[in-house]
């Protein structure tokens, strides 16, 4: 089997075809166009421009994703329907549902949270079985943290397709807060990898913030997120200090270092206390704060720390953004809601996970 999988949820543009032969997943393509260059001078995402810039590079984006590829014969087509920005959605759906009618072949819907979760599954114990009762012994329950710009959630899984939102964010996802202190401190934008940048430099000579940031909602008894009320105690601390400390670099760095360790905490003690309480045989994690290091270290530590009996599994770097191999994978896992009646597949911006149409 050979899926052609269309991704456009906020400002990438991302094609990918994946090959399904003898239970394993083989990627013959994964390309994905960035909008970052645009987008910095805004500091943030518009839609309207992503939307833009999606019409124009998905021909573009398709035509190498097919040629690196060698134009394979397809079988089935996937795009995004949700959550993410309605404009940009649209523009994958519209171009997706086209190409199924040329081509005459079924379409997918995928839900983008779902998305970020499967796609770790495209290495590990799963790809030599998809044998439910395997699955069941060794993967599920699982807790999955699902982190980035637009999300934050805990969730366990309990099957594939099988849901339960355990906590979410109340405001400001994680990577919306690291955006967010990054434009405070005058970094720009995409402010996740400028803040790691920054704090890694900070822990070179000093082990500890002479700053100290709060954690919220660290200690409360659900598994809900709230990191509005850390981009606003950077804001206030920023502003009590004098043009020359908050101009210098190793005020940056330490802000950085400090923030970076706040974000970490909070989703290190959440997931860890969904883990336990749920006895969480794996925990996987997704989303485009995943591929911050620190946090893949920290959790590393933690887990084998306090729960070794729990499997960690989070993507590589390059699949933890937006990109169309997890839309691919997703589908997969989704193709018995495959679908020739285009009509029904509509844009969902704040599509929940386990929902598709």
């Amino acid at each position: 089997m050979k899926i052609l999988a269309i991704e456009t949820s906020c400002d990438d543009t991302g094609v990918a075809v994946l090959e399904i032969r003898n239970s394993k997943f083989e990627i013959r393509s994964n390309v994905v166009s960035s909008q970052v260059k645009l987008h910095k001078k805004y500091g943030g995402v518009y839609p309207s421009l992503a939307k833009r810039e999606h019409q124009k590079n998905l021909p573009l984006v398709l035509e190498k994703a097919l040629k690196e590829a060698k134009n394979p014969k397809l079988d089935l087509l996937a795009v995004t329907i949700g959550p993410g920005l309605e404009p940009c959605l649209w523009t994958g759906i519209n171009f997706a549902i086209d190409l199924a009618k040329k081509m005459n072949l079924p379409l997918v819907p995928v839900n983008h949270v779902e998305a970020h979760i499967l796609v770790n599954f495209i290495n590990g114990p799963w790809m030599k079985t998809h044998d439910r009762r395997f699955l069941s012994r060794e993967i599920f329950p699982a807790v999955c943290l699902v982190v980035s710009g637009g999300h934050t959630q805990l969730i366990l899984m309990k099957s594939i397709g099988n849901y339960k939102i355990l906590g979410e964010t109340r405001d400001d996802a994680a990577g919306e807060c690291l955006d967010k202190t990054a434009r405070i401190l005058g970094l720009g934008y995409p402010g996740g990898p400028a803040v790691a940048q920054f704090a890694s430099r900070f822990k070179t000579y000093r082990r500890r913030a002479s700053v100290r940031l709060p954690r919220p909602m660290i200690y409360t008894k659900d598994y809900d997120f709230s990191f509005s009320g850390l981009k606003t105690a950077v804001l206030y601390e920023f502003k009590k200090r004098s043009p020359k400390i908050r101009g210098s670099k190793k005020y940056i760095r330490e802000m950085c270092f400090e923030v970076q360790q706040a974000v970490i905490d909070v989703l290190i003690k959440k997931t860890m206390k969904a883990a336990k309480n749920y006895k969480a045989k794996s925990i996987i994690i997704g989303g485009g704060v995943a591929a911050n290091k620190e946090l893949r270290k920290q959790f590393a530590e933690k887990i084998r720390k306090e729960i070794p009996y729990s499997k960690f599994y989070i993507p590589d770097s390059e699949y933890c953004t937006d990109n169309g191999l997890m839309a691919a994978i997703a589908a997969y896992y989704r193709r018995k809601g495959k679908t020739k009646n285009w009509k029904k597949i509509r844009a969902n911006a704040n599509l929940k996970i386990g929902e598709y149409l």
